[in-house]
């Protein structure tokens, strides 16, 4: 979900410099033992703290371009004392500069911007252009996790998914008929769900 942006939020942020990170990002490998799961865009950080709050046990990255989300994204992990979550001000556009090859568990992709003209297709997370850094970065049997109200962007997905040699499981439409208890709802879930839409899931690994 997409803020104003506020002023100080630079300096605001300084405050969360132990596990916010701004500009300047080394190369991540995961050395630990742990699983280690990335979300693209994680807006204020709704689905993030939750989710690592669950489990403790698990290493999450979560990337986002604009500071004042992630300034809010901050605050809810300070509250909630995690120390398994790390935030990045960062464009997904060249994940590739920060990730090693296969070094992630799974990538979560929740509410992107469907970026509706067809000239605006290559922007789209889903792209296949994408796809391919993903496969980069992804740990072989490694999951991508995609959530959308756009059922347009989802059928545009699926032939990507498709055209990229994917697997896909768990495609459902109204992902809320039926909820997986072990659903975690984001920010823009929530808003679409209480308005009547119906959300679009699909789980997707490579070959």
């Amino acid at each position: 979900m997409r803020l104003r942006k506020k002023p100080h939020t630079d300096e605001k942020l300084q405050a969360f410099a132990d596990f916010v990170t701004v500009g300047d990002v080394q190369p991540i490998s995961n050395d630990s033992e742990r699983e280690l799961c990335v979300e693209l865009g994680t807006g204020m950080g709704e689905f993030i703290t939750q989710i690592a709050e669950l489990n403790p046990q698990i290493n999450f990255i979560g990337l986002e371009v604009e500071k004042t989300c992630v300034l809010s994204a901050a605050r809810k992990v300070r509250e909630k004392n995690l120390s398994n979550v790390r935030l990045i001000v960062f464009d997904v556009n060249n994940i590739t500069e920060i990730f090693g090859e296969h070094v992630i568990d799974r990538l979560y992709i929740n509410f992107c911007d469907p970026w509706p003209k067809k000239r605006h297709a290559k922007r789209r997370l889903t792209h296949i252009r994408f796809l391919e850094m993903y496969r980069q970065i992804l740990k072989v049997g490694g999951e991508i996790f995609f959530k959308t109200d756009n059922r347009a962007l989802f059928d545009f997905s699926l032939e990507q998914f498709a055209l990229a040699g994917m697997n896909v499981y768990d495609v459902t439409n109204d992902l809320h008929s039926n909820e997986p208890l072990e659903n975690i709802r984001t920010e823009y879930e929530n808003k679409f769900s209480a308005q009547g839409v119906p959300i679009n899931f699909c789980r997707i690994t490579f070959d």
